[in-house]
């Protein structure tokens, strides 16, 4: 399949949207977050809005881009229904970030004026894993073979969903975490918002750098997934990359949202997996049953309706323990 927007072409783009993105990361921790706050839930629904606002808007601006370019209104909605596509896929397992940071910011203890600021900086190295990730994923899904091997990963794991018991998260077990404590010295009490301190003339790591390691290491494999997921719906890595990062952008609001309650949503998992499932299932058998590509439409309709599903069952049908709580209190 011919790229529609190769790189060669489009390395301007790439830079372009790069540039934007960083722009919009200064303002927020520059202007917006400038000072430490417990962000509430008003504050981030209102930034939840933005975010999801400005992705909307650039995929009208893709969509109005590909139809001038190209002249072809069945490409420019086939080129818009793939990033949103994408978008809602990468947005709905992110998800499964929230719970990770909400296991390690109380581990760590990390006071919540402070997670924004580890959260900030998360996004700006998850933006280089993740045009890392893309890099290699459009080179390596030019050939079938791999594509089934992703496809066959991506079922496996949804499967593994389904199956796995729900555990703690252990950072002390991660090898980043590990090797840290063997070349850096940490202190385990807070220095404001600092990364770093000197205490008795020695530079200490501060438990903000090891949460900041610990998100950084989960989001490498949550990328494993996320990124052949997408890679699913389209070809073309400049629809991956963006609407991947344009979830990313995201997901801190997304978090200080959903912070309190996500237990409610006990059953996402299980839409997540299912969600693998199927995209999984689109790279190894229905694509080849819809002549190499599976409608896009019918595969938005499907992963939309499993997500909503998954929420809707989680709130109509809550923890037995949720229930005897609230007729306790």
């Amino acid at each position: 399949m011919v790229e529609l927007f190769p790189f060669s072409e489009y390395w301007w783009f790439y830079l372009s949207f790069i540039g934007l993105v960083i722009l919009l990361l200064a303002l927020d921790l520059g202007v917006f977050h400038r000072k430490a706050h417990v962000v509430g839930f008003k504050e981030a629904a209102t930034w939840s809005v933005v975010w999801i606002g400005l992705s909307l808007l650039f995929n009208f601006g893709l969509y109005s881009y590909v139809l001038w370019k190209f002249k072809q209104e069945a490409i420019a909605w086939q080129v818009s229904l793939e990033f949103l596509t994408g978008y809602v896929i990468e947005k709905a397992l992110s998800v499964d970030n929230i719970f990770v940071f909400v296991m390690v910011f109380s581990y760590f203890g990390i006071p919540a004026k402070y997670q924004h600021r580890v959260l900030f900086f998360g996004i700006l190295g998850a933006l280089v894993f993740r045009a890392i990730f893309v890099a290699i994923g459009s080179a390596l899904m030019q050939y079938q073979w791999v594509v089934v091997l992703f496809g066959v990963f991506l079922i496996f794991t949804g499967i593994k969903i389904f199956l796995a018991k729900d555990k703690p998260v252990d950072p002390e077990k991660n090898f980043l975490i590990r090797l840290l404590r063997r070349l850096l010295p940490v202190t385990p009490d807070l220095h404001g918002s600092k990364f770093f301190a000197r205490v008795n003339g020695r530079t200490f790591a501060t438990p903000l750098l090891v949460a900041l390691l610990f998100l950084e290491a989960t989001d490498i494999v949550f990328a494993v997934d996320s990124v052949p997921a997408i890679f699913a719906v389209t070809k073309e890595p400049l629809i991956v990359f963006t609407s991947n990062i344009f979830a990313i952008l995201g997901l801190r609001a997304l978090f200080f949202m959903l912070a309190g309650a996500v237990d409610k949503f006990y059953l996402l998992k299980y839409g997540l997996g299912a969600v693998l499932l199927f995209v999984g299932l689109k790279m190894v058998w229905l694509n080849q049953l819809f002549d190499g590509h599976f409608p896009i439409w019918l595969s938005l309709g499907i992963i939309s309706a499993v997500l909503f599903l998954s929420v809707a069952l989680s709130l109509a049908f809550p923890k037995r323990r949720e229930v005897a709580a609230d007729v306790g209190g």
